[in-house]
């Protein structure tokens, strides 16, 4: 497994809730991470971002590493959930706060 493949598994492991977003919570960069971003915190849940526009290999090691060719990604006990698209969908239908009830998360 190459270093950055590392990296990203690390990084999903140590926090229970990781969003690869374009820019920061305060400054995302693109209307598909600010929109996460906003779902997220209004379920309440602790998570942890990293801005992929800081990092190109990171950014190119998610690609391949989920095989999801878009930001932003969320993950979930190591698991990506998906897309924008997706966890809206998942956001209205109750789904993503039960799966987050379910992982008994920390809330912020």
């Amino acid at each position: 497994m190459s270093d950055i493949a590392n990296k990203i598994r690390e990084q999903i492991t140590t926090d229970p809730v990781v969003l690869y977003m374009k820019g920061t919570p305060v400054f995302p960069m693109c209307g598909f991470s600010a929109a996460v971003v906003q779902i997220l915190s209004q379920t309440g849940v602790k998570f942890q971002t990293y801005n992929v526009l800081d990092d190109a290999d990171l950014r190119q090691g998610l690609k391949e590493f989920s095989n999801w060719p878009t930001f932003p990604q969320l993950y979930v006990d190591g698991e990506l959930v998906g897309g924008c698209d997706i966890v809206r969908e998942m956001y209205q239908s109750g789904e993503l706060t039960q799966l987050f009830d379910e992982k008994a998360l920390a809330k912020a």
